[in-house]
């Protein structure tokens, strides 16, 4: 029979079991060989990177990716799910510069580039077990046996197959361009890996005298970078705004923005003097060539060296009124719209910071980092009396999402793929893709697909896909798309050449134009390149595997965090769409973020952080999934805290668990197997057709939602339906349970249940996959050794619609509905459920068939119902001005409403306010309407009579108690003392005792009488008044003193 099931809620134990259970059985390769040849449902997955640790977002991640296909298998999909590895780039370079001691580049090549890239392979797996044992933990099903590696020789083949064909269709170029670039990591970033690392910041900006050539008077020009400073070439002005020529207070001329003159000159204003004078005013376009005096000497060295005219006045339409003078510097080197003026204006290019970050030679801050020379700039134009102003603000700006260096942008040459030409096919391709939510589709990521750039793709650094353009001295250059046409073209490629500095840079290939040597570029590749490819690089597309990528592209299913929609999700598709000009996946669930209780990031330096194996540890797995599933749409912010995590366990996991512990307990004491009996629809009573209902109805419902990726939705279906099991269906049939001997409606009740058990356990095994099984092999699998070995072989359940009686779901529903009120209606009036009520009365928009009239009386214990029309007899409203909105709307009229709304006849207000909407009140001669919004209503509660209100439904109970109920009230009581004696002196479910007592002349008398009624319920041979004996207890029922005393038959 069944083994016998501990009521705890130690689930981590529990969880491990199974876990060897499945690796032992091989249940998740058997779950694929068993769905080969049936219809591709294809899900990627993110690679993540093995040399970082799990943290509390991946549990997210991981448990909605192994949901939905555990799903689509159970639906009867082959899914492959091959998991894979991001293993290049900048993170394991910088974790082996310090494993090493090495600090920067220079010290990288002098350690030699072999043995560091030697140490980047051994260092991206050493979390790997821990990845691998995170995701075992956590119930994260892929195929960890067989992965793709980015940094394989296969994976970076379809790589350079993939750049040949960006690079034939004239999308790949080296260019000129202000990129973000990271000093510390010596490599530019691409725009999706800076939106990673934002910061606010408070720093000083320069508001800067800029003296006029052959004119004693300055132009005043605005900087939040002190440091571009010595490399100003230009200032620039609007070309339609104006423009003042003024004098100052301090005696100086200056040259400013209208809009921004007094913001900027009124901090100099003495008393009764204004600011300045006015002297004259003009358009930008006035100002256009006029030249100022170099502000440092290394800058006009530099411009004087290239033969271009330099200092003067340009125009351009980015330039705004918001903040700073309306008057721009320009350094062409450092920002792109400076680059765009530089370009229009043949302004000269001038680069005086170093590849460090570092103040040129030339200038008067030589080797200081440039957020470091900020302060000393601006000390230097002080000393001179350049610097008008230095205001403090604060702004977002970009720091390396590595190493946490503030990024400059520069100019450097850099190779680019030329995703503003395919911009109308990546909206095209991702107008194809069903997002969720279809907000970020939509929104964050539609805009970003707009405003798209050109993608640097070149990184100069070491630990990467190589970039495969080779360079001759004619000027030709060459792209090489695979491993054979490298071997072709090249006589001294090794026949096992490893696609990786430093050996690729050593293979040289013959200039198809001139016949020289050609040598490949020194760059590698953003590694997020590396992952965009992993469609068609993990099966080694285009050189095998064809019809493999082609059955599984497009992904039909991809999910990460809300980060990724500038990382992954975008580089995913911006190589699809380059490539084969589609979107490459169908349907993607967006992820936000994990945060503390609070709301708050969690990080370890603010100590909130929760550590994913600790949490799993203490909760276990299916219990953190349930809460990432139930808790929140998965787009928005999660708030994980422990106490939220075992709410939910409680509420579902803990009440699916107790009902099935209740059916073993009592199917083990009746023999009853389950395979022995049919369920039979004709012979079930009302509950138990209203259970198999609402099970068909749950299924269709889940099944729904799921196949439409609704996860909270299908989360909440299933917990509202194992709340109904356990809490009305159960609660509701116990006695046919306890029923002696195996009589039909015994065994419709034991089939009902088992068979809703069973059910629910295969609908919710996509999200809780340790709990079902376990309640899977107990009841199923111990009686049946045919059925599938795994609830995760099963099949997902199909609805059976025959089943689905929406009348009868209606009316339990409206039974419901009258119970909670009715409960609600004894807490107010502070009678306990087991003191018999005489009557109650209902007004409602339906009616009850007796049936389940007789559920209601029963389980709110109450001799009659009736439904009524009218319940004014019983109830009557009381109502108030809500204080918010009438108060500020009639003023000193809100006492005379007040008396007003006293005044009123309370049913007739409600039923005109029902009726209409409103109340018209007559407040001294003046017609005032109250719309409902405006007032707050109360019920107002009759003398001997208890009423609530809700939705239109009305509930009163009749309080009066007569003598009869109240003794009727004190057997129940007893009875109830007497079930729990039972439970502390530990006898079992059906031991039969003898019950002996002693109390106040009237607990005696009541005994005496009812003592039939007593015995037969709590399964008493004899009540016997005397001394108590066996396990004694004293009690106050009523206010009358009882003590009592119970033993088992037989001892």
């Amino acid at each position: 029979m069944y083994k016998k099931v501990s009521t705890d809620m130690n689930f981590v134990e529990r969880e491990k079991e199974i876990e060897k259970f499945w690796a032992d059985n091989q249940i998740f390769q058997k779950s694929m060989e068993e769905r080969e040849g049936c219809p591709e449902y294809t899900f990627y997955d993110g690679p993540p990177t093995a040399n970082g640790k799990p943290h509390i977002g991946h549990v997210l991640t991981r448990v909605i990716k192994d949901m939905i296909p555990r799903y689509r298998t159970m639906k009867g999909n082959m899914v492959p799910r091959k998991a894979g590895w991001d293993t290049h780039g900048l993170p394991v370079e910088l974790e082996v510069e310090k494993l090493l001691g090495l600090d920067g580049k220079d010290q990288i090549e002098e350690y030699g580039l072999e043995p560091f890239i030697d140490k980047c392979k051994e260092s991206v797996w050493k979390y790997k077990g821990m990845w691998e044992d995170f995701s075992s933990t956590v119930g994260f099903w892929a195929d960890m046996d067989h992965p793709y590696v980015t940094y394989d020789n296969n994976f970076i083949e379809s790589e350079w197959w993939a750049l040949k064909q960006i690079w034939d269709k004239k999308l790949l170029y080296k260019g000129f361009k202000i990129v973000p670039y990271c000093p510390r990591c010596g490599t530019p970033l691409s725009a999706q890996e800076v939106a990673q690392g934002y910061k606010d910041v408070k720093e000083r900006s320069a508001i800067v005298r800029f003296k006029v050539k052959n004119e004693d008077a300055y132009i005043l020009a605005w900087t939040t970078t002190p440091w571009t400073l010595p490399s100003n070439l230009a200032l620039c002005v609007h070309p339609t705004e104006t423009y003042l020529k003024v004098k100052a207070v301090d005696e100086r001329v200056y040259y400013i923005a209208q809009a921004l003159a007094d913001k900027v000159l009124g901090k100099l204003a003495e008393e009764g003097t204004p600011a300045y004078e006015v002297l004259e005013t003009y358009v930008g376009t006035d100002l256009e060539y006029k030249e100022y005096e170099p502000l440092y000497q290394c800058a006009a060295d530099s411009a004087q060296k290239q033969n271009k005219k330099a200092f003067y006045v340009v125009c351009d339409t980015y330039v705004t009124m918001t903040d700073g003078t309306g008057i721009v510097h320009i350094a062409p080197a450092f920002g792109e719209d400076d680059a765009n003026v530089g370009r229009k204006y043949g302004l000269p290019f001038v680069q005086l910071v170093d590849e460090k970050g570092n103040m040129g030679e030339t200038t008067p801050f030589a080797g200081v980092f440039v957020k470091k020379a900020d302060p000393m700039v601006l000390k230097d134009l002080e000393e001179r009396g350049l610097l008008l102003d230095a205001p403090k603000f604060e702004h977002s700006y970009p720091h390396c999402w590595r190493c946490d260096t503030p990024l400059i942008y520069y100019a450097r040459e850099s190779w680019f793929i030329k995703m503003t030409a395919v911009k109308d096919d990546l909206i095209a391709n991702n107008n194809t893709i069903n997002w969720i939510p279809e907000s970020i589709g939509k929104g964050r990521f539609g805009d970003w697909l707009e405003n798209v750039q050109d993608w640097g793709i070149s990184r100069n650094r070491y630990w990467g896909t190589p970039l495969n353009i080779w360079e001759c001295e004619c000027g030709h250059m060459h792209s090489v798309g695979s491993i054979a046409e490298l071997k072709q073209m090249s006589k001294n490629c090794p026949e096992d050449i490893e696609l990786h500095r430093p050996y690729i840079d050593d293979v040289t290939i013959t200039c198809p134009e001139c016949g020289k040597e050609m040598h490949r570029v020194p760059e590698v590749i953003d590694c997020w390149f590396d992952s965009g490819s992993m469609p068609f690089a993990q099966h080694h597309y285009p050189f095998e595997n064809e019809e493999i990528f082609k059955q599984q592209f497009p992904a039909d299913f991809i999910s990460e965090a809300v980060d990724q929609t500038r990382g992954w999700f975008y580089s995913l598709l911006a190589i699809s769409t380059l490539l084969f000009n589609e979107a490459p996946y169908k349907n993607v669930i967006v992820l936000g973020h994990v945060q503390d209780e609070n709301g708050q990031k969690m990080s370890k330096s603010k100590g909130n952080a929760v550590d994913p194996f600790d949490a799993l540890k203490t909760y276990g797995a299916d219990a953190i999934r349930w809460y990432f599933y139930v808790n929140s749409a998965p787009w928005l912010p999660n708030r994980f805290h422990g106490k939220a995590v075992t709410e939910g366990q409680r509420k579902f996991m803990g009440t699916l668990w107790n009902t099935y512990a209740f059916f073993v307990l009592y199917a083990n004491i009746d023999k009853f197997d389950a395979a022995k009996y049919t369920l039979e629809y004709e012979k079930l009573s009302v509950m138990d057709k209203w259970l198999l209902s609402k099970l068909n109805t749950l299924i269709r419902t889940v099944d729904d939602n799921l196949a439409n990726y609704r996860i909270p939705e299908s989360a909440r279906a299933l917990q509202d339906f194992v709340d109904d099991m356990s809490n009305w269906y159960v609660r509701r049939s116990r006695e046919r349970f306890w029923a002696k001997g195996m009589e039909q409606d015994k065994i419709n009740a034991y089939m009902t249940l088992y068979t809703a058990l069973v059910t629910v356990s295969k609908v919710a095994a996509p999200m809780i996959p340790f709990m079902t099984e376990e309640i899977y092999q107990n009841l199923v699998r111990s009686i049946d050794k045919t059925a599938p070995e795994s609830i995760h072989l099963c099949d997902f359940p199909v609805s059976e619609e025959r089943y689905i009686d929406t009348e009868l779901e209606a009316n339990m529903e409206n039974v419901l509905k009258l119970v909670v009120m009715g409960r609600a209606c004894r807490n107010t009036s502070n009678i306990k459920n087991r003191q018999p009520i005489g009557q109650m009365f209902v007004k409602a928009g339906f009616s009850l068939p007796e049936f389940y009239q007789d559920i209601v009386t029963d389980e709110l214990n109450v001799k009659k119902i009736k439904f009524t029309e009218d319940v004014r007899e019983f109830t009557s409203y009381t109502f108030k001005p809500q204080l918010k909105t009438v108060g500020p709307k009639y003023g000193k009229m809100l006492g005379g409403i007040k008396a007003a709304l006293d005044a009123l006849d309370g049913n007739a207000a409600m039923d005109e306010l029902n009726e209409t909407g409103a109340l018209k009140l007559d407040v001294n001669g003046q017609e005032i309407t109250l719309f409902k919004e405006e007032l707050l209503i109360d019920t107002a509660q009759i003398e001997g009579y208890v009423s609530e209100n809700d939705n239109g439904i009305t509930v009163v109970l009749d309080t009066n108690l007569t003598e009869e109920l109240l003794e009727e009230g004190f057997v129940r009581e007893i009875i109830s003392k007497v079930q729990t004696m039972r439970k502390e002196a530990d006898f079992e479910v059906m031991d039969r005792i003898r019950l002996t007592y002693e109390g106040s002349q009237k607990a005696e008398t009541i005994f005496e009488k009812y003592s039939e009624a007593i015995s037969s319920e709590v399964l008493a041979e004899s009540v016997l008044k005397g001394q108590p004996s066996g396990y004694v207890k004293e009690w106050k029922i009523n206010g009358e003193a009882v003590t009592m005393g119970v033993e088992k038959e037989g001892m």
